[in-house]
């Protein structure tokens, strides 16, 4: 039997907290701050009207309700059910025709190969056991030339201070026990994953998230959490 590219301990850290999804002074704050600047990251880059959206460790929704509201046909997939369901019924409460699965990218890519316009995969890399795969299966989830959209953290002292002992420990930003530091990647590394998986690095950008004030911007500085914008050759 195949490795499952799931961590099953990441997935009942999500899945205990599903209810708080779309709390927005919750435990996901710092995701509903950055969801709009995500959002419009990936709307300047890629056509979203009418266009097949998959978004990969889609949670409780945030951002596909949001590609969604831009025209956009949407399928978000997760591994932790709870979640699912949280995104399944905010999505009816708000009248969004989503297709959500409680299913991995892996599974998905034997029924829906080279079938979606864009791909999206954010915050999710950083708690899978093999990052290079699931950017592998987000690749073959694409149409030739479709758009690949990730974001993780990139792995260095910097980002072990900010999104570990800060997010976690000193501004009580996210749960104790998000992230781990061995999990981050280096935007180098992830350049290589796909450039392994036949798609082609356009553009990477900084996110930086002021604890103080909760606003957030995107900039040049890659040094902790970053966007990356791909096309499929």
């Amino acid at each position: 039997m195949p490795m499952v590219n799931i961590d099953l301990q990441e997935v009942k850290k999500f899945s205990d907290i599903a209810e708080d999804w779309w709390n927005k002074n919750g435990d996901f704050k710092p995701l509903h701050v950055i969801n709009p600047l995500r959002t419009k990251f990936i709307k300047e880059r890629a056509e979203l009207k009418n266009k097949n959206v998959l978004d990969v460790g889609c949670g409780g929704g945030l951002l596909s309700e949001s590609l969604f509201d831009f025209g956009a046909k949407v399928t978000g997939i997760d591994a932790a059910g709870p979640g699912i369901e949280v995104a399944k019924i905010h999505a009816k409460e708000n009248n969004k025709d989503i297709n959500y699965f409680e299913k991995t990218a892996e599974e998905l890519r034997k029924e829906k190969s080279e079938t979606f316009d864009i791909v999206t995969c954010l915050e999710v890399l950083e708690h899978v056991p093999d990052p290079k795969s699931l950017v592998k299966t987000c690749t073959d989830l694409l149409k030739p030339g479709g758009h690949l959209f990730l974001s993780t953290i990139n792995k260095n002292p910097r980002s072990w201070i900010t999104a570990i002992v800060g997010a976690e420990y000193i501004f009580n930003l996210l749960p104790k026990g998000t992230h781990e530091f061995d999990k981050f990647i280096k935007p180098s590394s992830l350049a290589s994953y796909v450039r392994d998986a036949n798609a082609k690095v356009i553009e990477t950008k900084g996110m930086f998230y002021n604890p103080i004030t909760h606003k957030a911007n995107l900039n040049e500085d890659l040094g902790v959490n970053y966007l990356m914008y791909a096309r499929k050759s």
